[in-house]
């Protein structure tokens, strides 16, 4: 048995090489642009620059201009010369997967960044794969339970679902990502942070997700001071991961901090590619990527991803345009609130301006019908609430408010949780139902 598999792995070596050793010469370099004479590659394809001192310089092919190869590097370009050879690697279009991945720390190559050793490859994975069908897709039926009651009883999401979760920044993203990562009964959390904050991905690790948390899930770490390829290329690599573990009947949480963050760095490319900017400087090549990306994730035959999309919106404008876009894509959204942030309340989900477009499909009906009449509630306060600051609400004056007044108290002990604390279902549904029966 051992000798098949050693025979599997060298045929997968073999079917991984590249007969053909494709070279070019680097030929000028404007800011990040590389541009070279050769090799044959294709637009994202990745190369190899030697440089005379020893270093070799990693790159990927965004484009073409006057017959010649234009790349942005993936790592510093110190030592660069005119005239250094570069080498087409198609072979690094792919990622190692397998179990061993779990409780790891990648970086943007794919490689561990924890100093826990080497990780034993079962399989590849190509990254840049095309997303499946939608005659692939299975219907999602069944609920996936984050261990958040504001979200289980009242912004339910199925697995498969893709949910962007919007806010300012600190308005508490990261500590709900962790919560969720580390309190759902996925089997499997594949969490991608593009575009981080140096200081945060430790602090992330340790506090956010936990040591519970790690244990069954994979980090995919490029921060900000990585170059934009490599930010990109870590979207993809922890979505390759997310797929390796769903082909193997595994319901995969798949969390993205954040978007924004990722367009940034594709809009980057697209400028330096010599892209047209269009809205407030995104390039066209932006919008393209994202349904790549989103598109990836759902609910299928052998297993699921479902998806948590941060998005960072800019002066907490809900319509800027990467938020919209996103929104149009993806099967739901959940608002952080800056003014709920500011008075502490924890999670800060404005519920009002949230949706869950699968709901009345996952969820049974008296669960549906109990979560719509603590929105009517909610709206109830919230278009009195003025009045009611002032003084001016006359007790009696309106029989649904004083009920609503009545029961605030339950509902907003409901609506927070602390960050360390897990829900489970059954106790989030008879909260709902205990308070419903207060209104």
């Amino acid at each position: 048995m051992s000798e098949k598999l050693d025979l599997k792995r060298y045929h997968q070596t073999l079917a991984r090489l590249d007969p053909f050793r494709w070279t070019g010469t680097v030929k000028e370099l404007v800011g990040l642009l590389i541009e070279s004479e050769g090799p044959a590659a294709a637009v994202g394809d990745f190369c190899e620059i030697r440089c005379a001192d020893g270093r070799r310089i990693r790159s990927q092919v965004v484009g073409f201009r006057n017959g010649r190869v234009l790349s942005l590097p993936l790592e510093e370009t110190g030592g660069l010369q005119l005239g250094d050879p570069i080498v087409a690697r198609r072979d690094e279009a792919r990622v190692a997967v397998g179990q061993a991945l779990l409780g790891r720390v990648l970086d943007g190559f794919g490689a561990p960044m924890d100093d826990k050793g080497p990780i034993e490859a079962e399989d590849y994975y190509e990254l840049y794969r095309p997303p499946p069908g939608p005659l692939e897709r299975e219907p999602i039926r069944e609920p996936l339970v984050t261990g958040i009651r504001v979200i289980d009883s009242l912004l339910p999401c199925g697995k498969g679902q893709r949910i962007g979760i919007f806010g300012g920044s600190g308005v508490g993203k990261s500590v709900l990502l962790g919560s969720m990562s580390r309190n759902s009964f996925a089997d499997v959390s594949v969490i991608a942070l593009v575009g981080e904050r140096n200081r945060e991905v430790r602090s992330f690790i340790e506090e956010d997700l936990g040591e519970e948390g790690m244990k069954r899930a994979v980090v995919v770490v490029a921060t900000s001071d990585r170059p934009a390829p490599l930010r990109v290329r870590a979207c993809f690599v922890a979505l390759a991961v997310a797929e390796f573990f769903r082909d193997r009947g595994a319901d995969v949480l798949l969390v993205m901090d954040s978007v924004t963050r990722l367009a940034m760095a594709q809009r980057e490319i697209g400028l330096a590619a010599g892209e047209p900017p269009s809205q407030k400087g995104y390039t066209p090549s932006v919008f393209n990527l994202l349904p790549k990306v989103f598109e990836r994730a759902g609910n299928f035959r052998r297993g699921s991803i479902t998806g948590f999309f941060t998005v960072l919106v800019e002066g907490d404008d809900m319509n800027e345009p990467i938020a919209d876009a996103v929104r149009a894509i993806l099967d739901g959204h959940i608002v952080l609130s800056r003014r709920l942030a500011a008075a502490g309340h924890y999670p800060a989900i404005d519920v009002l301006s949230s949706v869950s477009r699968l709901g009345p499909q996952i969820t049974p009906p008296e669960h549906w019908r109990a979560a719509q009449r603590i929105r009517e509630a909610l709206a109830a306060y919230h278009q009195a609430e003025d009045l009611i600051n002032l003084g001016a609400y006359v007790s009696g004056a309106n029989p649904q408010l004083d009920a609503v007044l009545r029961a605030r108290p339950r509902l907003l002990e409901f609506l927070r949780q602390p960050a360390q604390q897990k829900s489970p279902i059954e106790q989030t549904r008879a909260a709902l139902e205990e308070i419903v029966s207060l209104l």
